[in-house]
């Protein structure tokens, strides 16, 4: 430490200075910020926007941070101290970019505007310093769109961002998606940034989605999300695969498919497994899976844990489809893996498991090639020894987000 005497008629002068300093930083120390996550299927955008959370009240102790989420898991989630939330009425997605109310079903109309008032009105009463918005600009059907010209009317200071995962959708599909949607047009007016959870190394969308100019000066490639890790001494005992779907919704016929394999395996093979359906799983899918496959020895079943950090630990080969969620999991973790992705409504796991698979950063099961047999198989050749290649993949993207925030609270951009 450099210590340095101050003469008493620098006393005030120097406590003048920092006052001043603390007053200049104060609006970044106890920032208040706004995250949206529209929310539809599945846990990725939730989990997503509870990292950030996290990392923003690791960053800032002082903040108040208000998530704004159409999630029906946010309640199953620990919710730090510093972090609240409100609840959006639930929607499903029965096409690519078509949605409809989850439970209110007789009421579309009326659920998307009160969707769109609570959105309003949260955040024009919050008056964020900082607002995050997950992956659509315009939020669900434009449900946002009156927010941000309220924002801009009333609160311009506010800095304005969209968080996009590595993928969206296959190129075509997104492009034509993104131009009737006019969610450029959208960027261009009322975002400070664009940041990409990913890299373009493995997936450029400013060039696979043709970004204009005005966007792509915009963008900035943040690098993976990193996740908490633990280490766990592995148990004695047969090999351990872990199972997961993520949400559930439509991951029953993956855990059909392995455990079908699992039955179909020689006595002398023998694996520890560990099943977790998803809270999205349908009740009939999930009671005939136990019906058929409860008995298994050396098998165990869970609904649903919002925390798979130890799970991670304790397995040799992780089984899962191929959300961003979960892929960013397994590379934190550095778990061989085998990945079953969905193709449909949208194929951005199908695209995401062959760019990884390519590169060697896990085994791909196509989804169309779903069989018990291939599937066993593939968990095999995995829980193999074999020298592993470690290739370099950019995981730094939540030190870039503190630095960005840093910065945008300060004063930077637009």
């Amino acid at each position: 430490m450099n210590l340095r005497s101050v003469a008493p008629q620098d006393k005030h002068a120097e406590r003048a200075q920092q006052h001043q300093q603390f007053t200049n930083r104060a609006p970044t120390v106890t920032p208040k910020i706004l995250l949206y996550s529209h929310d539809t299927a599945g846990l990725g955008n939730i989990r997503r926007t509870l990292l950030l959370a996290q990392e923003l009240t690791d960053q800032y102790p002082r903040a108040a941070i208000l998530i704004v989420t159409g999630s029906p898991m946010i309640h199953a989630f620990r919710i730090p101290d510093g972090i609240d939330y409100i609840k959006l009425p639930c929607l499903d997605r029965v096409e690519a970019d078509r949605y409809e109310p989850r439970f209110l079903s007789a009421c579309a109309a009326e659920v998307k505007q009160t969707r769109q008032t609570l959105l309003q009105n949260a955040t024009l009463g919050f008056q964020p310093d900082l607002m995050i918005v997950d992956k659509r600009p315009a939020g669900i059907d434009g449900e946002l769109l009156p927010t941000l010209r309220a924002l801009r009317r009333h609160h311009p200071r506010t800095k304005l961002i969209l968080g996009v995962r590595d993928i969206l959708d296959d190129p075509t599909r997104t492009r034509a998606s993104l131009q009737r949607t006019g969610c450029f047009d959208t960027i261009e007016q009322y975002y400070d940034e664009v940041w990409i959870y990913g890299t373009q190394a493995i997936f450029d969308p400013i060039v696979e989605y043709a970004f204009p100019p005005a966007v792509a000066r915009k963008t900035r490639f943040c690098g993976y999300l990193k996740r908490p890790t633990v280490l766990r001494e592995r148990p004695a005992g047969p090999p351990h695969v872990l199972v997961t779907t993520g949400g559930g919704g439509d991951g029953s016929d993956m855990i059909e498919a392995y455990l079908e394999g699992l039955m179909a395996l020689p006595r002398r093979l023998a694996l520890r497994t560990t099943v977790i359906f998803g809270p999205q799983m349908p009740t009939p899918r999930r009671t005939a899976l136990l019906e058929r496959f409860g008995y298994l020895a050396d098998v165990v079943f869970i609904d649903f844990e919002a925390d798979l950090t130890h799970h991670y630990a304790e397995a040799d080969v992780v089984v899962a489809m191929a959300g961003y969620n979960t892929v960013c999991e397994l590379l934190s973790h550095g778990r061989r893996a085998v990945l079953v992705p969905r193709a449909e409504p949208v194929r951005e796991q199908l695209i995401r498991a062959r760019l990884f698979a390519a590169r060697g950063y896990c085994a791909l099961v196509e989804p169309d090639d779903l069989t018990p047999e291939l599937l066993m198989a593939t968990v095999l050749a995995a829980l193999e020894p074999r020298s592993r290649i470690e290739l370099p993949l950019d995981m730094e993207g939540l030190p870039r987000i503190r630095t960005r925030v840093q910065s945008l609270l300060a004063g930077g951009a637009r």
